[in-house]
């Protein structure tokens, strides 16, 4: 592989932004989902219990625990470490000099004390696969202060780590949709349903929806090929390869961004696959001539023989894989009604054979590569000059690769969880090291969109409120559906967690999400905060005045109309999903009681007073919520984003 310069830089610098996104994001949602008076207040996650900081650490590490030391309690100490999360990868992301490892170790560390007491709303893979992508971040970037190395010797077996997480992150989704035995996903008919059954869609998800019944399907195929097959080339030695699985990554990541809200998730898969490039083609993108090195004839010769076998691999593989396509799903051209027919040509048990076939030989391909990078660049440094710089070129080298091999060594566990045999097989101190570093989700097991929900019509929950019992008002939400003529939002990359969690829990009773219960609990107490999740316009909230006096939640499904403007949805009634409550009620009461939703509200008086005497912390708070920072914070970061964007396109020279 040729220098990786330029795409590191692109790394870093994409990670910067999403890791903006995720910080301002969850700022603008704390005080409603995790404060005193939220849904799930973080308080409860770290009662005081008698232990030394050091124990509580290691019990669940987050920086969290020193609130109290600093006069702040939960939800402020919170707000400060997401406000200081989004203000410094802002930073990171405007100032090169900032993208140094210990900026990227802080904005980890950041993120992890608020994953660990985020509980239901923070439990998400993209929030795993951020952490993960975090922390592989420090080893990627340099050390730029207070001096810096133009060129690291060991980057290529630091960013090669990206590299194989891509490669988990796209194979196990692949794998989890057929090894879940999923009907929709076996019979090709998946996308038939998704485009109106996931969480948020998009006005394009509608015009998706549209499309017919055998372009879905092989739509399903290629699903299956971009996410199955076309991963192991990313570890092939013919760059061609590399960069064909880059673009193939690449479209279906924006399918997904066009026609859903995934909030910073497929940004962050798309970060990761820039591990496929190299400065040849980043230079390719920006138009500057590639240097090129004069050969003797017997080199140019051999160089010319060597391209001709690439080319010729290269043809064999792509032939090979389109006759597995056509053979596995049995592809047919319908040349009279244009269309494509297929089908699923393969058994689930032939399946699990090609699983157990295919996974330990994947371990050592990736083991190959990983070997290829660290003898490169071992060779590298014995060529470099100057004893002293070949020895401090090594030693790096060293660490660097001694980090590497036991993160790709950790990373076995849950990657191969989907086939018992290579799992079971694995050396158990590989497990035991997995089991020490777990609580900081170093790695993770991946699998996106392992069953099709919503199938006989989208699950929807939706909750009415009334003065008297008789007159029934619907809560309107701002980005999941609701009323039938609103148009799909676009939201992405913000994430809206109780939106989110609301599709969730309609996939099932309401005791599978004990939440809800506080949730209605909040709305019947009229909590500003845990109204603003649901309308941050408090107008369009139609108990703005008054809260409501009861409160009932039912369950509909949801198609999209074909009467578009009109209307986007239909709706068809199904069952109660909540019964009617109000303040006071025993039924409610038991939910919270049993849950453990029941806050000491006395105790967390007793223990504000006590830390009113220490705020000057607390400023920072008490001013962004002068300046309405609080309203406003996510789209003044995006518009420094954009800002950012189009002042280094109009720049003449290399930004980086």
């Amino acid at each position: 592989m040729g220098d990786i310069r330029l795409p590191r830089h692109m790394f870093l610098w994409c990670l910067s932004a999403i890791y903006m996104f995720a910080f301002a994001s969850l700022y603008v949602q704390i005080p409603g989902l995790y404060g005193n008076e939220g849904v799930l207040p973080a308080r409860w996650q770290l009662r005081v219990s008698g232990k030394s900081v050091v124990e509580q650490l290691k019990d669940s590490p987050t920086l969290l625990w020193f609130g109290p030391r600093l006069g702040l309690d939960t939800q402020q100490c919170m707000e400060l470490l997401s406000l200081t999360g989004a203000l410094l990868s802002l930073m990171t992301l405007a100032l090169p000099a900032l993208r140094d490892c210990r900026v990227f170790l802080v904005l980890w560390i950041l993120y992890l004390s608020l994953y660990q007491v985020g509980q239901v709303f923070l439990y998400f893979q993209w929030d795993n696969l951020l952490l993960e992508t975090g922390f592989l971040a420090i080893l990627i970037a340099p050390m730029k202060m207070p001096w810096s190395s133009k060129v690291r010797l060991h980057d290529s077996v630091t960013f090669w780590l990206a590299r194989w997480l891509l490669f988990r992150l796209m194979f196990a989704s692949g794998v989890v949709k057929l090894t879940s035995r999923c009907p929709t996903w076996w019979g090709l008919t998946a996308l038939t349903y998704h485009y109106e059954t996931q969480c948020i869609p998009t006005p394009l998800a509608w015009f998706a929806h549209q499309l017919p019944v055998w372009f879905q399907k092989l739509s399903v195929v290629g699903t299956f090929v971009i996410e199955i097959a076309v991963p192991f080339m990313f570890f092939s030695p013919i760059r061609r390869h590399r960069l064909a699985a880059f673009y193939m990554q690449v479209l279906l990541q924006v399918l997904i961004i066009l026609s859903g809200n995934y909030n910073f998730f497929n940004i962050l898969t798309i970060t990761l696959c820039l591990s496929l490039l190299d400065d040849q083609h980043v230079n390719f993108w920006l138009r500057r001539p590639t240097p090129k090195t004069e050969n003797g004839n017997v080199c140019s010769s051999l160089q010319t023989l060597i391209s001709g076998l690439a080319v010729m691999l290269e043809m064999g593989t792509y032939a090979l894989l389109g006759y597995w396509t056509v053979k596995y799903f049995d592809l047919q051209v319908d040349w009279e009604n244009k269309s494509v027919s297929t089908k699923t040509a393969f058994t689930y048990f032939e399946f699990n054979g090609f699983l157990k076939t295919v996974t330990v030989p994947s371990i050592w391909i990736g083991v190959l590569s990983l070997t290829w990078e660290i003898i490169s660049s071992m060779f590298k440094c014995a060529c470099e000059r100057g004893v002293l710089w070949r020895l401090w070129s090594t030693i790096q080298w060293a660490v660097m690769t001694a980090a590497t091999v036991s993160m790709f060594a950790i990373s076995l566990v849950p990657y191969t969880y989907f086939e018992y045999d290579a799992h079971s097989n694995l050396w158990p101190g590989v497990r035991t090291a997995f089991e020490l570093t777990d609580r900081y989700q170093l790695v993770n097991s991946y699998g996106l969109f392992r069953r099709m929900t919503g199938v006989g019509g989208r699950p929807e929950v939706v909750i009415e409120g009334s003065m008297d019992r008789n007159t029934w008002t619907e809560i309107e939400f701002m980005y999941k559906p609701g009323n039938m003529s609103a148009a799909p939002p676009v939201v992405a990359p913000h994430q809206p967690r109780l939106d989110w969690q609301m599709w969730f829990a309609a996939l099932g009773p309401h005791t599978q999400s004990p939440w809800f219960s506080s949730l209605l609990h909040r709305l019947l107490q009229g909590k500003r905060d845990v109204i603003r999740l649901i309308q941050t316009d408090e107008s369009q909230y139609p108990f703005s005045k008054q809260p409501p006096a009861y409160l009932r939640a039912h369950r509909y499904k949801y198609w999209f109309s074909e009467s578009y403007p009109q209307r986007w949805w239909r709706r068809v009634y199904v069952e109660e999903f909540y019964p009617m409550v109000h303040l006071g009620d025993s039924y409610l009461e038991q939910m919270l009681v049993q849950h453990g939703l029941k806050g000491d509200t006395i105790l967390g008086k007793k223990n504000n007073q006590k830390n009113c005497d220490l705020k000057k912390i607390y400023i920072l708070h008490n001013l962004a919520k002068m300046l309405c920072l609080r309203h406003c914070v996510y789209e003044l970061f995006l518009i420094i984003l954009i800002i950012i964007i189009i002042k280094t396109l109009l720049k003449k020279k290399e930004y980086y």
